[in-house]
């Protein structure tokens, strides 16, 4: 939520200026604010969110909090589907700012809100008339009261309506809105904000030019869902603040439903958040998954069962197989001995993350500019790269490898000097090394550059010298000496350095991008569950309900409800036993016939010695809970009323009609 503000911040900054000079015009009646009541035009902000609309709501409540706080108490946020005609848009409108102004240090004003709500008739008169009374009530109210704006700001604060889909609203609503405010606008100092998912134009579509013209419009642009996404991405998970890691697998199911599904970043944080409930629950181990410091402590207090669950990690077996065979013994026997061990791999773990982040975002910036960009444009697509497997045994990055040693010199050191900026700020204490090689061919290219001013001035009276020569004999010769040259070329300074630049972050990538899963106990970081969240994101509502309808132990657990095969159990809820038994008909399905052997099966646990004199109330309880089972299932879609036969319903699946 955090990273979400600071996403917005510059966009909220700029429509608190906004709101803060059409306020201004209006406090001090500016030549301006003059000119514009003339015309009779509201300031409107057209708010361009994009077509996430899911992530709107959380968007529209903290613009809503930054206005209050540094604004106006007065705003109503209002949507399409309460707002069918004008009157209920009027309605909506006054119950949400007159419950703005509830004081909570007299319950007399609240008295009054209250009596006043529910006489006052909903009209844009009677909304100007509150609007004074109140600012006259602000006006004469002790100045020891709380404020979080200038004194100013308080002696009329604008009333801001935000209109969060705008899309949505029929054209006569917000004609008929717009018309009617305009001709208060003198009285009351209204603002709008249009929240748009498309594109501006479409104010233009909805509002014929009558009413746009009505309007002072100043368009607001928020960041794309893609460049949140890719914020998120580095502020989460390509760091090594947070120990819990997505795997391969499970990350590109998150970006797929989130590029494919919805580009909503909430439903991308919520996905990451149920990756981090399945995982505390279902790895034994993820209570290691923390801090160092706490991580330390709790490897020495790990009890033996847990000491097993790190021998039985796959993980772990590679690395006791590569150990010799004392080491072995100690590791499979001693629980203290690897309880040290654990630590030691652990911080390695940790090491390895920040070493990771680092050379990633440095192949980052060679990667994101190439030509047709074999490796991603963005850094997550990379990132997916690497954790899957090996990424410089990919054919993409051989072909990255080829462009990056076509760059030239003023891209090449333009990259260098970002690398160099990305191992300085790194965390990781292994990369001075590294910063000092690069410092080295920068200072080589600009050597290079020097000598090439020197050179540039012997190739110059080199020419002036051949274009004396006006003999044909030694044109020819001379000509026959340039192109022998050109044949056996050799490579310049410039091509050997930067051959040894991407050679030298080749090696890099070679140690440090290694994938996570080959790394020991990366289980216990990383989850890779994919199928698990593919079961809970990507929802398959038919298969559900069939496997729940057909088998009810899957999800109820009950072991009454245990059944072999094909059989139908008596224990089983009333819409299995109907949902059996219509799976055994055809197209058609004969009400009577079906209400039968619906009964022999529900009474086959009364048994022959059945109470003979409670039968004809035992057939109407089981008829009424047939015909329960049947509106359910015509309620789920498996059937509907025939009318070709009396007395049958349809089939609609599985060979229905």
């Amino acid at each position: 939520q955090q990273v979400q503000e600071d996403l917005n911040k510059q966009l909220f900054d700029n429509l608190v200026s906004f709101l803060r000079r059409s306020h201004s015009e209006f406090q001090e009646k500016t030549t301006e604010w003059t000119c514009r009541m003339k015309s009779r035009e509201i300031p409107t902000a057209a708010l361009v969110l994009g077509v996430n609309v899911t992530d709107h709501d959380l968007t529209f409540r903290s613009l809503s909090e930054v206005l209050q706080n540094n604004i106006t108490p007065y705003i109503a946020l209002l949507e399409a589907k309460d707002c069918p005609g004008i009157k209920n848009l009027m309605q909506k409108l006054m119950g949400q700012l007159m419950n703005c102004y509830v004081d909570v240090d007299s319950l007399e004003d609240e008295d009054y809100v209250q009596v006043s709500q529910n006489r006052i008739r909903c009209s844009m008169t009677s909304l100007t008339n509150w609007y004074e009374t109140v600012t006259k009530k602000t006006d004469s109210e002790t100045p020891s009261k709380k404020r979080t704006s200038s004194s100013r700001d308080w002696q009329s604060p604008p009333v801001v309506v935000i209109f969060k889909d705008m899309e949505s609203f029929t054209t006569k609503v917000l004609q008929d809105f717009i018309v009617i405010s305009s001709q208060h606008i003198r009285e009351l100092p209204l603002v709008l904000i249009f929240g748009i998912a498309t594109s501006p134009m479409i104010i233009h579509s909805l509002l014929p030019h009558s009413v746009s013209s009505l309007l002072c419009i100043e368009l607001f642009q928020s960041l794309s869902c893609k460049e949140h996404l890719s914020t998120i991405i580095d502020k989460l998970l390509l760091t090594a603040q947070f120990p819990f890691k997505l795997g391969e697998k499970v990350l590109q199911v998150l970006i797929n439903i989130f590029l494919y599904h919805d580009l909503s970043v909430q439903n991308f944080i919520k996905g990451f958040q149920l990756c981090i409930v399945e995982h505390f629950y279902s790895q034994p181990l993820s209570v290691l998954c923390c801090q160092p410091v706490d991580a330390k402590k709790r490897v020495n207090s790990l009890s033996h069962d847990q000491c097993e669950n790190i021998r039985k990690l796959p993980s772990f077996r590679r690395y006791v197989e590569s150990q010799v065979s004392e080491k072995q013994i100690a590791l499979l026997t001693a629980d203290n001995f690897l309880k040290e061990v654990t630590q030691k791999l652990l911080e390695d773990l940790r090491v390895y993350h920040e070493n990771y982040v680092s050379v990633l975002r440095c192949l980052h910036v060679f990667t994101s500019s190439l030509p047709k960009y074999p490796l991603g444009k963005q850094i997550r697509e990379l990132h997916c790269a690497c954790l899957e497997n090996r990424v410089w045994e990919t054919e993409e990055y051989e072909s990255s490898l080829q462009l990056a040693r076509m760059l030239n010199k003023s891209d090449l050191v333009t990259m260098l000097q970002q690398c160099v900026e990305i191992f300085v700020s790194s965390s990781g204490n292994e990369f001075d090394k590294t910063v000092e090689k690069l410092k080295e061919f920068l200072t080589q290219f600009q050597k290079l550059e020097a000598e090439a001013f020197q050179e540039q001035d012997v190739s110059v009276s080199s020419q002036k010298e051949l274009q004396k020569k006006t003999d044909l004999y030694h044109l020819q010769k001379t000509l026959l000496e340039l192109k022998e040259s050109r044949r056996s070329k050799k490579l310049t300074k410039f091509e050997m350095l930067r051959f040894e630049v991407v050679d030298y972050i080749d090696s890099l990538v070679r140690n440090y991008l290694v994938p996570a899963d080959h790394k020991t106990l990366h289980e216990i970081a990383y989850f890779n569950t994919a199928s698990v969240l593919r079961g809970h994101l990507n929802a398959a509502p038919r298969i559900a309900l069939h496997t729940a309808l057909n088998n009810p132990y899957c999800y109820l657990k009950n072991q009454a409800l245990k059944s072999d095969g094909g059989r139908i159990s008596n224990k089983a809820p009333d819409i299995c036993i109907v949902y059996k038994l219509h799976l055994e008909c055809g197209r058609l399905i004969n009400l009577v016939d079906w209400l039968e052997a619906f009964s022999t099966v529900v009474m086959a646990v009364e048994g022959p010695n059945a109470d003979a004199a409670s039968s004809d109330q035992v057939d109407d309880i089981i008829h009424a809970r047939f015909i329960r089972a049947v509106s359910e299932l015509e309620l789920l879609g498996f059937i509907k009323p025939s009318k070709r036969k009396t007395d049958h319903v349809a089939r609609l699946t599985w060979g229905g009609c």
